[in-house]
């Protein structure tokens, strides 16, 4: 079986190396009792200098640990969000944030990315913002999960100028920002800060998704709420994780830059392969992330993804990503797996797309029959 659902990369030899070397520095910790509401300082440091070489001034202070980007996001909703309130964001987005949101109460409430460009609809964000009243808008826009595509700096200066004066959070999932492809990492244009904005940071999507460290970057007010509120949810990240992920983060980006190069060439390599085996689907080049979000040529995502599971191959469907259906015509494909192992993905659903029509014809055949008879 090969597994399309999930986008993240495997460990490379830098996480055991950071986990050996946060093995010695633990007795060092050891004479304390380990709990760390807002993180280990010499985390929160590090994560702070990361948002500074970016041109964003950030203290320690600014900087709470999570598990994880989404565990950031659910302290945010339980923090912000009461029953029935909306919450706007980025449609499609990443799936397990549109379940956060309904777990919490809140009510989705999408805005759709152009389908025809690579862009924001930013007046109709800020409209949807303003008239509906809503407490918190979770946006992806440095590689949005699942399109890849990046907000430009004038779309960003031109959302915050919008908001301004509203009661909205804005807060922004960060996770994929350093996974930009075509280029250096366009990190400046991400330096756009106001007071009610809230960044989410994880290591999950660059470095191992076993590595379960996020953290969020926001005002020290908020910092500090949160970390009195979420001693009823959780009692803090565990402290060798924490010890890694500072080895890690202070690397000087040696490790990312080796993972870049390898994610471009898988990349172009699943879209070449797409190319030759589904030549009427559509695969625009993301200028970042880890996944393809691929146009079919009719509304089939879901049936397409139980016929894969046929041939051994689990996708994640395009309504998987949106609300009401949305997406049907749409597919996540990520390359992130070796080359090898996506050329056999990709033949695997050239037959499942064959497959899936011959159920098609056979169907048609039998209704047209049923048809004459009645």
């Amino acid at each position: 079986m090969i597994d399309l659902t999930a986008a993240v990369l495997p460990a490379d030899p830098n996480v055991h190396a950071a986990y050996v070397r946060a093995l010695e520095r633990l007795p060092a910790n050891l004479p304390g009792h380990g709990y760390e509401p807002e993180g280990l300082e010499e985390l929160r440091e590090a994560v702070a200098q990361g948002y500074r070489r970016r041109g964003l001034a950030t203290s320690p202070g600014q900087i709470l640990i999570t598990h994880g980007a989404h565990n950031g996001l659910v302290h945010l909703l339980r923090l912000t969000v009461r029953p029935g309130v909306p919450v706007v964001f980025d449609h499609p987005t990443y799936p397990q944030a549109i379940d956060a949101i309904l777990a919490a109460g809140g009510r989705p409430t999408p805005v759709a990315l152009p389908d025809d460009g690579d862009g924001w609809d930013v007046d109709s964000l800020v409209s949807a913002c303003r008239s509906s009243g809503a407490p918190m808008a979770y946006l992806v826009l440095d590689h949005n999960n699942p399109t890849g595509r990046m907000m430009r700096a004038p779309d960003r200066a031109r959302l915050l100028a919008g908001l301004k004066g509203s009661e909205t959070l804005l807060v922004l999932d960060e996770t994929l920002v350093e996974l930009t492809l075509s280029g250096p990492p366009a990190l400046t244009a991400s330096a756009v800060d106001a007071p009610r904005v809230v960044r989410l940071g994880s290591m999950s999507k660059s470095v191992w998704g076993g590595l379960r460290i996020g953290w969020i970057r926001a005002d020290r007010a908020v910092i500090q709420r949160l970390a009195q509120s979420r001693a009823s949810f959780d009692l803090g990240v565990p402290i060798l994780e924490q010890l890694a992920a500072v080895k890690l983060l202070t690397d000087g980006g040696a490790a990312l830059a080796a993972r870049r190069p390898l994610l471009r060439a898988r990349r172009d390599h699943l879209r070449a392969q797409l190319a030759q085996h589904l030549p009427d689907w559509s695969c625009p080049r993301p200028a970042g992330g880890l996944s393809l979000w691929v146009r079919l040529p009719a509304p089939i995502s879901s049936a397409l993804t139980a016929q894969a599971e046929t041939e051994g191959l689990r996708l994640a469907a395009g309504p998987r990503f949106g609300v009401d259906g949305a997406f049907e015509q749409r597919l996540r494909l990520p390359y992130t797996l070796p080359e090898s192992e996506l050329q056999q993905a990709v033949e695997r659903l050239a037959h499942g797309v064959k497959a899936l029509g011959r159920k098609s014809r056979q169907t048609t055949s039998t209704q047209s029959r049923t048809v004459l008879v009645y």
